[in-house]
């Protein structure tokens, strides 16, 4: 017997909230590969904290720089705060008003984007706190500007033992199994880890490697958290 109409209906909504739900999920995950629709934004607040700098380092208003480039004062102070984007022609009329060369404007935009390589078996090796006879931990890359520091380490276990070493500090930690068997604590958890296994916590509870269950044991530990913290 066909359902009724309504029951069909019914079923074709469900499917459609089902649909619109799956896309709503994917939504919150980052294309990394799509072009960032924030980059004007960053761009336009960008150049108008350059505008504002030079203008204030000139010790000039508003008005006084409205008048000299020959825009109004609220386009200006749209510029400045990064509200609209300025025409090169505009653009080009501040830099000399300001007495600057055209590309300053642009110079907070394009801060250093660093890279760090290392090769196979050359990261520097380092002692953290609490580190046992063994464990070795060896820091891959560092990232000396922004506001967000992270830490990739290589950490190698080679040695049993019954006292571990736990860890606790700022930011988010992230780590995923290479080699070996450990059961790792994070609060009052363990984690039984095999190669390809991965754990994401608040590095702010105390964690570490609870027991060696199969050695030698590799994983990365992949450490970020605020500059100021």
């Amino acid at each position: 017997m066909p359902e009724p109409a309504s029951c069909q209906a019914g079923g074709g909504e469900q499917k459609v909230l089902h649909r619109k739900t799956v896309e709503q999920k994917m939504d919150d995950f980052q294309n990394p590969h799509a072009v960032n629709p924030n980059d004007n934004r960053y761009l336009e607040e960008a150049i108008g904290r350059e505008v504002r700098r030079y203008r204030e380092k000139l010790g000039l208003t508003i008005s006084d720089l409205a008048k000299q480039s020959g825009l109004s004062a609220g386009m200006l102070s749209k510029i400045e705060n990064g509200a609209t984007s300025p025409s090169l022609a505009s653009l080009q009329a501040l830099s000399r008003a300001l007495q600057i060369p055209f590309t300053a404007l642009f110079r907070s935009f394009e801060e250093i984007r660093d890279a760090t390589f290392v090769k196979a078996g050359q990261g520097l090796t380092i002692e953290r706190r609490g580190t046992r006879a063994g464990h070795q931990y060896q820091l891959l890359g560092h990232s000396p500007h922004g506001p967000v520091m992270v830490e990739p380490y290589l950490i190698t276990l080679t040695h049993e033992t019954d006292v571990f070493p736990t860890f606790q500090h700022a930011g988010l930690e992230f780590l995923f199994m290479l080699e070996g068997n450990v059961v790792y604590r994070h609060g009052d958890k363990t984690y039984d880890m095999h190669p390809g296994d991965a754990l994401f916590f608040d590095a702010e509870a105390p964690h570490g490697p609870d027991e060696l269950r199969k050695l030698p044991a590799r994983y990365l530990s992949i450490i970020s958290y605020r500059r100021d913290e």
